[in-house]
C-alpha cells in the first residue's frame, strides 16, 4: 500500500479534494459567523440582499 498525501490536491473525488472542501467550508462558516456576531445583521442583510 503506497502511502498518499492528502493535502495534494486533484480533481475528482479524492481524500485530498474532500480535505480541502471541509476545510474551505469551515472557514466559510466561521467567517458568516463572525460577520453576523460583529454586525448584529444575517449574512444576507449585512450584504444587502434581503
Amino acid at each position: 500500500m503506497e502511502s498518499q498525501d492528502r493535502n495534494n490536491f486533484k480533481f475528482g473525488f479524492t481524500e485530498g479534494a474532500e480535505n480541502w472542501n471541509g476545510r474551505l467550508a469551515m472557514i466559510g462558516f466561521a467567517t458568516a459567523l463572525i460577520i453576523e456576531l460583529a454586525s448584529g445583521k444575517g449574512l444576507l442583510h449585512f450584504w444587502g440582499l434581503m
